[in-house]
């Protein structure tokens, strides 16, 4: 890529203005196109730096030699087809960043799970005193972390990240799991795990895998030698060289038939088995990069979880309330359903992805004792949970309906569950301002 090319960086979000910055410091005229209103924080960014910018797609936005896709523009976008017709270059974030960063990479995707995983791996990273970037879709755009030196940067990667990327390869790859999600945006559950698998198509060649096992249907071919899959138990049978085993008290790793303890499930502080798995697979990664086992070990114990992904509450009357306002898809609710312990009351609901409730169901069916349901979405998942059999079930009109409602239902030793299965976009902003909500109702409960 020549200096000076003018670049148009579609998109002004977070992640959209830390690219601008950064193709301004490298010395690239710059221009930032916005289908919508930009953020006054934006504006003020932009602005400082001498960024000239617009709110709503103009033909000025296609005066460029190069197009900068910030996070979540999709190829259908009306500005990315207007580009391809006159032949202007398209570029992702991952592919204009990658040359810029100053660092070993740990690319972590999946459908569930990335975030808690790419966190508590920079945390344990940084317990073993090295210099540990946490980035990407975490919240964090990494071009922030451009030019900037560290052992380790641990990057969390959407699907729309990865949907653009020719160009990243990663030192170590991380897949927690893979569910059909965003379908609304890649149309289908092919594209969006061909997507997904970008990243291991990518990685270097000398680089590792880890994947949940069950994953490695829906990835592209591999070398096995390189790569290392989380299984339920010993006895599970699939010939695999390297494992790691999810046991009845600890998680063990497995290489080329021989077995270590990576570490005994009490040594955790979050809660759910899925996130059993999330610990074995970051402990994984800090084996396979010849760091301090031991050490990273003895950090388990002080991580305490990411906001909004089952994230204990309080406990009122002996009722536990969970907030899982990140579970936005089906895939996620049925984990943190199947994931934690005691009869639950589940509130589900908000605008849907175009996923079948089927699933959801069941293990509503299996797992909970009532579901409070609420939303865009609440009539098709009431119907999916009729067809199951639930009929345990009541609308409410909005979160403080939906706690209330829950909180009546409940007994001691229950679990008040919040665990949408869908997006916020219906009624909040977004899932963490969802979540705020929540916590906040269980707080005035008496």
């Amino acid at each position: 890529m020549k200096c000076r090319e003018r670049v148009t960086v579609v998109g002004g979000g977070v992640s959209g203005t830390a690219l601008a910055l950064l193709a301004k410091k490298i010395d690239h005229p710059v221009f930032v196109s916005e289908k919508d209103k930009l953020s006054p924080e934006r504006k003020g960014l932009l602005t400082k730096a001498g960024i000239p910018w617009e709110e709503g797609h103009s033909e000025r936005a296609l005066q460029a030699d190069l197009i900068l896709l910030s996070s979540g523009i999709p190829p259908y976008a009306p500005l990315v087809l207007a580009a391809q017709r006159q032949g202007i270059p398209i570029i992702g974030e991952m592919d204009f960043v990658a040359p810029h960063l100053r660092g070993r990479t740990i690319g972590v995707t999946g459908s569930n799970g990335k975030s808690t995983t790419t966190a508590l791996l920079g945390h344990l990273l940084a317990a073993c005193d090295l210099k540990v970037a946490v980035a990407g879709n975490i919240g964090n755009p990494l071009a922030d972390f451009a030019f900037n030196p560290y052992d380790y940067i641990v990057i969390e990667l959407s699907s729309f990240q990865l949907h653009w990327s020719r160009a990243f390869h990663a030192d170590l790859a991380i897949v927690t799991n893979l569910k059909p999600d965003h379908l609304n945006w890649h149309g289908s559950a092919v594209s969006y795990f061909c997507a997904k698998g970008h990243l291991v198509e990518l990685k270097k060649p000398s680089a590792w895998l880890i994947s949940q096992a069950e994953a490695l249907k829906f990835l592209p071919p591999c070398d096995l030698k390189r790569a290392i899959f989380t299984v339920r138990s010993e006895r599970e049978e699939m010939d695999l060289p390297n494992r790691i085993i999810l046991g009845e008290d600890a998680a063990l790793l497995e290489r080329e038939g021989k077995k270590a303890e990576l570490f005994a499930f009490r040594d955790l502080a979050i809660l759910g088995r899925h996130n059993v798995e999330n610990a074995a697979m970051a402990m994984t990664a800090v084996a396979l990069l010849g760091e301090d086992l031991s050490r990273a070990r003895g950090a388990l114990a002080s991580f305490k979880g990411l906001p909004h992904r089952c994230e204990e509450v309080t406990c009122k009357r002996g009722v536990l309330f969970v907030n899982d306002s990140k579970g936005t898809n089906v895939a996620a609710a049925v984990t943190a359903l199947r994931s934690l312990s005691g009869k639950k009351v589940v509130i589900l609901g908000g605008r849907g992805k175009g996923e079948s409730y089927e699933l959801l169901a069941k293990a509503v069916a299996e797992e909970a004792k009532a579901a409070v349901l609420l939303g865009e979405e609440r009539e098709e998942i009431a119907k999916a949970l009729k067809s199951a059999g639930f009929t345990a079930l009541c609308f409410a009109s909005d979160m403080g309906e939906a706690v209330k409602y829950a909180y009546n239902i409940a007994r001691p030793g229950d679990v008040v569950l919040l665990s949408p299965a869908c997006t916020s976009w219906d009624m909040y902003d977004n899932f963490e301002e969802r979540g705020n909500h929540f916590k906040q109702l269980v707080s005035e409960l008496t």
